[in-house]
């Protein structure tokens, strides 16, 4: 018996071929082996992110910074505001824009940066070890496609542009 063009369009979806989903588990799952990997530093993914992109940039304000790890102004501020109070990063009004923060890392957190670097790249290659290495460039390199590909979809202006 032939299905119906509506029995397939209301059949289940499998978990297991969405890509949302399977997006949404792989952040979990990076996640968890970023704390494995760098746990002893207490800084989560989302912390390292805004170190780096200090690192690259040098000095940045809040909402270059939001956009660089393609994220909202208040969690951003939020993470740096608790960077701020481990020393890492130092946050000062903007001389020319009263409201604006300038954020540049401190010398405690360029060193964190350096000490916690070798961790999270293990945790980044945990990530992806089930993958062939050519696997892992082509998985970087599609993943890349699809973000630029939607780069409408938020205000984030990527460093990786």
């Amino acid at each position: 018996m032939k299905k119906g063009r509506d029995e397939t369009r209301h059949r289940p979806w499998p978990l297991s071929q969405r890509p949302g989903f399977l997006i949404r588990r792989l952040h979990q799952i990076h996640v968890a082996l970023f704390q494995e990997a760098c746990g002893e530093f207490e800084i989560t993914p989302l912390q390292y992110s805004l170190l780096s992109a200090l690192a690259v940039r040098g000095t940045a304000d809040q909402t270059t910074l939001a956009a660089d790890i393609a994220l909202d102004r208040t969690t951003t501020t939020g993470a740096l505001k608790r960077l701020a109070a481990r020393n890492l990063v130092e946050r000062a009004v903007n001389k020319d824009d009263r409201r604006a923060r300038l954020c540049r890392l401190t010398s405690a957190g360029t060193a964190l940066l350096a000490r916690i670097e070798a961790s999270a790249r293990a945790a980044h290659r945990a990530t992806l070890r089930g993958l062939a290495e050519k696997e892992r460039v082509l998985f970087i390199e599609m993943m890349q496609r699809i973000v630029a590909g939607n780069a409408d979809r938020d205000n984030s202006a990527a460093l990786f542009e």
